[in-house]
């Protein structure tokens, strides 16, 4: 296996749980259905503070000295992503941490080989871009192409995490045990973030499975 055919089985395996965290109801989920720029920027705001924390973890704790710079390097970009949805919130802005992991993040914090790490940003970073494209298309309903651009450059490089995470596999893996078990892990990164997702809107009375 090679980078790019990991990255395609895994998008294959995961098709319905990525479209669905790709949906609208995203946004509802993720703003327990407070859907204002506010309420937005403030769950983005969260979700960035503890991707930073996720990966400065990993960096501190990794024993692959290329893949711990890597880890390093996602901190600092998740620290910028941070600081710039907070300035859009101007004077309310606030300190969106420290909190407790989302399921998400606790399952990839509880990662502790760098194939499994790197697997796991592969499925965070499919995961995480699809909810960020309807934050994308949140600003732009808003008729505010601004903070559209903004969050379209931030996708961006959370999408540059699927090919750093998969060529850092292409790296480390040692034949296809640990092709295998790269697999499993970004898959269920992806079903953790789904089942999140999931159950947070049916707690609210919404089916998830609609995919608009």
């Amino acid at each position: 296996m090679d980078a790019d055919s990991f990255v395609t089985e895994v998008e294959e395996a995961k098709a319905t749980e990525l479209d669905r965290l790709g949906s609208q109801q995203s946004l509802v989920a993720l703003t327990d259905a407070d859907l204002d720029a506010e309420s937005v920027l403030r769950a983005a705001a969260r979700s960035e503070r503890v991707a930073r924390e996720t990966f400065a973890e990993w960096a501190e704790t990794e024993a692959n000295a290329d893949a711990s710079e890597a880890f390093a390097g996602l901190a600092r970009q998740e620290t910028d992503h941070y600081e710039r949805v907070v300035a859009e919130l101007g004077d309310e802005a606030e300190d969106f941490g420290p909190e407790g992991p989302d399921p998400m993040h606790e399952y990839l914090r509880g990662l502790d080989s760098t194939v499994e790490r790197a697997a796991g940003l592969v499925g965070r970073s499919l995961a995480s871009e699809r909810t960020q494209l309807q934050v994308v298309n949140f600003f732009v309903n808003d008729a505010d192409e601004r903070r559209a651009d903004c969050f379209r450059e931030l996708r961006a490089e959370t999408q540059d995490g699927i090919s750093a995470g998969a060529e850092l596999l292409e790296e480390t893996c040692d034949g296809e045990d640990d092709w295998e078990r790269a697999r499993k892990t970004a898959e269920e990164t992806v079903r953790v973030a789904y089942d999140d997702y999931a159950e947070t809107l049916e707690g609210m009375g919404l089916d998830p499975r609609p995919i608009c």
